[in-house]
């Protein structure tokens, strides 16, 4: 059949329409279909509440439980030496002999005057009990009474003195034996055999080191303090009502850490107005001497221990003109921008005090591609990290 050709324009023009039609009716459910599946795709991971300890981190100093320097306390050559440097010496063990020649005659002297005053002490007592009964029978007068009392009281008095220096020449004598203080490990001597040593010459001789335990010094700074304040906890005192104390624990020289831990048993009640710090001390044992007085360390104090607290990883954590928010994705699979108060950094994660709860899956990765109430895909991290 022949059509006419405004009958064959009108036809192409209905199959143009009915082409375009389709053409669009496919691309439209295309992009419905594209719509409904495209959620982007985050990765997720639960938030766990658990019991987390918060330390502060400082730079201490290790010193000595004691230091004490052994001087000589009366001058003379030194004569022996019976020691080895470097040797643990127990207290009261003899460490060095300064000649004791003079000081030995003086006690001699001393001695020899203290009897001598004694003996004079026995002749006026003698004359004392002859004078009294003659003074009783009007025999003799009350000057030689008097006379005789006052011998005797002179006497006893001069023995008193002589028995004074006899303690003193002896206690000098003692002196030139010089004997270790305390129980530690002596150092190198400060000289040798033949030298004038005393007050008024060389008159330290070595020194005494207990290191069986030793003394972390660090400074803490106020607003730390206060923190711990806030949350009951006093540094340098057991906490009873939770039942644990603050403890330090410290680095050695080779980055491994000390298998020792410290107490807290001193803070100082001020604060350095210079440095606004203030200075605390802790005990740590030191068995194999493995500690140095003298070398730095670094120190971490256990500050706080918090019950079910929420620890998120720090790359889940987005912070904007000093607001932090996290994306938390719901059962539903709608996103949410929750902000957030965070608290102290606990290794890789941060403490999250308010905004989050344990149980609730948070967004770790993909939280660019999202904004708050849409829906998105999320798939579980292969790997989750501890904090």
């Amino acid at each position: 059949m022949r059509w006419s050709k405004p009958v064959k324009t009108l036809v192409l023009s209905v199959i143009v329409i009915l082409v375009l039609l389709i053409i669009y009716l496919m691309f439209f459910k295309s992009g419905k279909e594209n719509i409904t599946e495209s959620y982007p795709i985050v990765t997720v991971e639960p938030v766990e509440a658990k019991d987390v300890d918060i330390y502060g981190e400082y730079v201490g100093r290790i010193n000595a439980q004691q230091y004490v320097e052994v001087r000589a306390r009366v001058e003379g050559y030194l004569q022996k030496i019976l020691f080895k440097e470097g040797s643990y010496v127990q207290k009261g063990q003899t460490l060095f002999i300064i000649d004791p020649t003079i000081y030995s005659a003086k006690v001699t002297r001393a001695l020899a005057q203290l009897n001598k005053a004694k003996a004079i002490a026995v002749k006026a007592k003698r004359d004392l009990d002859r004078i009294r009964p003659l003074f009783e029978a009007n025999a003799a007068s009350q000057l030689d009474l008097d006379n005789a009392v006052a011998a005797y009281e002179g006497a006893v008095a001069d023995v008193a003195v002589c028995e004074a220096d006899l303690t003193q020449a002896q206690l000098t004598l003692g002196y030139t034996t010089v004997k270790a203080p305390i129980s530690g490990y002596i150092s190198e001597r400060s000289t040798d055999i033949g030298t004038l040593v005393g007050p008024s010459a060389q008159s330290l001789l070595a020194a005494v080191v207990k290191t069986d335990t030793v003394s972390v010094d660090f400074s803490m700074t106020g607003l730390d303090y206060l923190r711990s304040k806030s949350r009951n906890v006093i540094i340098g005192e057991a906490d009873s009502a939770r039942g644990w104390e603050s403890t330090v624990s410290i680095t050695l020289a080779d980055g491994k850490e000390y298998p020792f831990k410290g107490r807290v048993d001193f803070a100082d009640p001020q604060v350095d107005p210079k440095t606004g710090t203030f200075r605390v001390h802790a005990e740590m044992p030191n068995p194999d001497r493995n500690l140095l007085p003298g070398e730095f360390t670094k120190v971490k104090l256990l500050l706080d221990v918090r019950d079910n607290a929420v620890v998120v990883p720090q790359k889940a954590l987005t912070v904007d003109k000093g607001a932090a928010y996290i994306f938390v994705v719901r059962p539903d699979s709608v996103v949410e921008k929750r902000f957030v108060e965070t608290g102290p950094e606990i290794g890789n994660g941060i403490l999250v005090e308010r905004g989050i709860a344990g149980g609730e899956k948070i967004v770790t990765e993909g939280f660019h591609k999202l904004r708050h109430g849409i829906k998105g895909k999320p798939e579980a991290a292969t790997e989750i990290s501890e904090n």
